[in-house]
């Protein structure tokens, strides 16, 4: 049971930067999938490259309800 444990452990640590350079990509704007599998090949340099990155999502804040006025 405890190398189970192990194992699953170990390979949530190798998987954590393609997963947080994926999450960090999907926040920007970007594909998830195409980032976390660039994350393979080049980890830590692809997460300086997404934090560098213009964010292109077009998702900025929240949206207002109907009867709310926007601020001028």
């Amino acid at each position: 049971m405890a190398e189970l444990l192990a194992i699953i452990i170990g390979i949530c640590l190798l998987l954590a930067p393609q997963i947080i350079a994926g999450m960090i990509a999907r926040s920007t704007g970007r594909k998830f999938w195409f980032w976390f599998l660039i994350s393979f090949l080049i980890p830590v340099i692809s997460i300086i490259i997404l934090l560098s990155k213009k964010d292109k999502s077009t998702n900025k804040g929240f949206k207002l309800a109907d009867h709310v006025k926007k601020p001028v």
